[in-house]
């Protein structure tokens, strides 16, 4: 009898659970938006990262006169503007050396104020360094693209463009007494059959250097590639320069993919680079074929070597800064090893509202070109701009990792002139802040603030939230392996850069990178960086 009441008792508990569930109709179907997957750990971790606002708030669609502050930034966090030379005929690979951000008192300076970059050739290119058997000069390393070339495994918004995202703990990396904070920005996604029509201005480097290493090999089988993906809703055009630049392929239909391919094995190198021409008839066309109602975008792939013709980068760069109102923008590909120009071609994304990517395999062109075709194309946030303010009465110090050359002022946030990131489809951007609390304070540790321009309306958005002391796990293992994994990258990019700051050494870094892998069921990237680790660590005993 006992029994027959207990068994009764847990089917009414099952019915009423049932009935307080939210019914089907009130989730979004797959159609609207994709549903992200959830992420899958062997084991789940106490601490995950805590949403910290979902629904934007609509500030002004016109620019909000700046709030000054009285405390400006420190010094050692502004970077000033430097011209780009161009490679001296000596000079094997060109990256410019911005710093390392120290720590700043709350006392003096509570604001941190950066644009966001979602950039990821710095990892590409010493990922290519080291299977190479080289430690990159840490010149090439800047920790924000390491970082954020890693999945974070953030659930995209359904009915916002963005969710901001914070988790924190100590870490084995930073000094004992401080905590290592993870402020994440996760965008929403867009299914292929939503996205918007591409039109796409191919400029293509064939010049002598990109015959090297099967460069152009490489560059014209990625765009095989992204043509098999493309279809009727989209077009094509193709520019090519080495002495000079002249046209492929005049504006074609991607339905028509065997006139496409056709243009693409006419490509061969030969002579030198004026890459200064290639991008202004590259421009000139996708100016004349400007579609108001799809993706205008110019993508360069080149070594970033301009040699002949007008070679000047500031010259450069700021005709192509002149084409952003208009609405293209710009996609930098950099191939090869050896004469390399990575100041360039990060500068000329940056300034055309776009992103930097390398790639050095045909795996690496795939994952660009094929996985990311969304991401990579489709901007949906403009002059994108992350403001921390942290609390004096219980932050002390912090120092944000990464992000030395993208610095904005502090009371430039809500100023909307001001030029800052681009964000994809889909992307995250994460900025990692060690920070040392004062001794028994609790409470409020920061307020996360994200302001940016919207793609489609251009109207200005702005969200925040606040990150507390009791969010923060006690323990480095109890939070998210993504957190764990996110960390250790950063700390490899720390050592790599040479910062004073990073607490251990490389065989640490293998140690706990292989640890971590073991955390997921299925994920590629941590089980490939723990193989980049332990490279770079085997390396590091005979090179430095």
């Amino acid at each position: 009898m006992k029994r027959q009441i207990l068994i009764l008792f847990t089917m009414l508990m099952v019915i009423s659970i049932s009935a307080c569930a939210p019914t089907a109709t009130s989730v979004p179907t797959e159609a609207a938006l994709p549903i992200a997957e959830e992420p899958r750990y062997t084991s789940y971790p106490t601490a995950a990262p805590r949403p910290l606002v979902e629904q934007p708030r609509i500030i002004s669609p016109t620019p909000v006169p700046p709030t000054i502050y009285e405390y400006a930034p420190t010094a050692a966090y502004i970077v000033p503007t430097i011209a780009v030379p161009a490679p001296n005929n000596g000079m094997e690979n060109y990256f410019q050396d911005y710093g390392v951000n120290p720590f700043t008192s709350t006392d003096r300076d509570s604001l941190s104020t950066f644009a966001l970059d979602v950039d990821t050739a710095s990892y590409e290119i010493t990922r290519s360094y080291i299977y190479n058997g080289a430690i990159p000069p840490m010149d090439a390393v800047r920790a924000e693209e390491f970082i954020n070339a890693f999945n974070q495994g953030y659930a995209a918004p359904r009915d916002a463009a963005f969710t901001l995202y914070a988790d924190g703990a100590p870490s084995p990396f930073i000094q004992s007494d401080h905590v290592l904070i993870r402020f994440g920005v996760q965008g929403y996604r867009v299914s292929d059959y939503e996205r918007k029509s591409l039109n796409l201005t191919f400029v293509v480097d064939v010049s002598g250097s990109m015959g090297s290493e099967n460069r152009l090999e490489l560059v014209k089988d990625a765009l095989r590639q992204l043509v098999g993906r493309l279809d009727e809703r989209d077009m094509v055009t193709i520019v090519a320069y080495s002495d000079d630049a002249w046209l492929v392929l005049q504006p074609t239909n991607a339905s028509d993919s065997y006139r496409i391919n056709r243009a693409i094995d006419q490509l061969y190198p030969t002579n030198s680079t004026n890459a200064d021409a290639g991008l202004r008839l590259g421009y000139q066309y996708a100016y004349r074929n400007l579609n108001t109602e799809a993706v205008n975008r110019v993508i360069l792939c080149s070594d970033g070597v301009a040699n002949t013709g007008n070679t000047d980068p500031e010259t450069i760069l700021s005709f192509v800064q002149g084409y952003v109102d208009s609405g293209i923008t710009l996609t930098g590909i950099g191939v090869g090893m050896g004469n390399y120009n990575d100041v360039l071609l990060e500068k000329l994304a940056d300034r055309g509202d776009g992103n930097y990517y390398y790639v050095n395999s045909g795996e690496e062109a795939h994952e660009v070109f094929v996985e990311k075709l969304t991401s990579t194309m489709q901007v949906i946030a403009y002059d994108a701009k992350i403001q921390i303010e942290f609390d004096p009465q219980v932050v002390s110090a912090y120092r944000l990792i990464g992000y030395e050359n993208r610095n904005v002022a502090d009371q430039d946030f809500r100023n909307d002139s001001v030029d800052a990131g681009e964000i994809g489809a889909g992307m995250s951007a994460v900025a990692l802040y060690e920070v040392e609390l004062r001794d028994r304070k609790q409470g409020r540790i920061a307020t996360a603030k994200l302001r940016w321009q919207d793609a489609d309306t251009r109207e200005v958005i702005e969200i925040n939230g606040d990150f507390y002391t009791y969010d923060l796990a006690n323990k480095f293992e109890a939070t998210s392996p993504y957190f764990q994994l996110t960390s250790t990258v950063a700390a490899y990019a720390e050592i790599l850069r040479a910062s004073p700051y990073v607490e251990g050494s490389l065989d640490d870094i293998a140690s706990q990178a292989r640890r971590v892998s073991n955390l997921f069921e299925e994920s590629e990237q941590a089980r490939e960086f723990a193989d980049l680790a332990e490279r770079t660590a085997y390396l590091n005993r005979y090179e430095w």
